[in-house]
């Protein structure tokens, strides 16, 4: 069965491959964008990108009722082991490691990451994630970056970028950086939750389409597509 991949608001998605299911920076509670709430999704692993709010988001509570295995970098892991979650995974940027599910890479991400208590939340991280039938790049919150371009040469068959702008890359800076990974597909998340990032998902997708060789493919929350 082909990996599919579910947008679930914001930047948080929902990923099912080889019978598991992989949450990225869950953030339900609270997300006026959501497509559902967070005690109806399952969860075999959840990998958290960095620690501010709109991304661990409900992290704590689904990894204690499923018992999900948490990944994220040194600090964050350090974190949830003092909410009580004990099935973690520390990893940090350039390591990788081959889980059940696939292989966890995290790579830079220019962000912050202090967590919703204001500890340190060390540096945030994108996600590559590398499965069975393809090659996911979650970029997570970040500007634009020229390394982007040695991701790409990982092979990724699809991108997930912010295009929210403000916070994190706007829509030229995405096609930007669509150009620089090559992926075969792309995806745009943080956008459109709140006022201050409102943009133009269709019209970044044709910018996309007339720029980049990639194919864009725009979600509504809750809509899912195949790697």
């Amino acid at each position: 069965m082909a990996t599919k991949i579910t947008w679930l608001g914001h930047s948080s998605f929902q990923i099912e491959t080889n019978g598991k299911t992989i949450l990225l920076d869950p953030f339900l509670t609270g997300n006026p964008s959501a497509s559902v709430s967070a005690d109806a999704v399952e969860a075999d692993a959840i990998i958290v990108s960095h620690g501010h709010g709109d991304h661990v988001g409900d992290t704590v509570e689904i990894a204690k009722r499923t018992k999900a295995l948490v990944v994220a970098n040194f600090e964050i892991i350090d974190w949830m082991g003092k909410q009580g979650i004990e099935n973690v995974h520390p990893q940090h940027i350039g390591g990788s490691y081959q889980h059940e599910f696939g292989t966890v890479k995290l790579t830079i991400a220019h962000h912050g990451s202090m967590l919703p208590d204001g500890s340190n939340g060390g540096s945030p991280c994108g996600i590559l994630l590398k499965l069975e039938d393809g090659t996911i790049y979650f970029a997570a919150d970040t500007g634009l970056f020229y390394d982007m371009k040695l991701i790409g040469e990982e092979g990724v068959d699809l991108a997930i970028l912010p295009i929210g702008d403000n916070f994190t890359m706007g829509p030229e800076d995405a096609v930007r950086a669509t150009k620089l990974i090559g992926p075969k597909k792309v995806i745009p998340m943080h956008y459109n939750t709140w006022p201050l990032i409102e943009q133009d998902a269709a019209a970044w997708a044709h910018q996309v389409r007339s720029q980049t060789t990639a194919e864009p493919v725009v979600l509504e929350p809750g809509g899912s597509c195949e790697l």
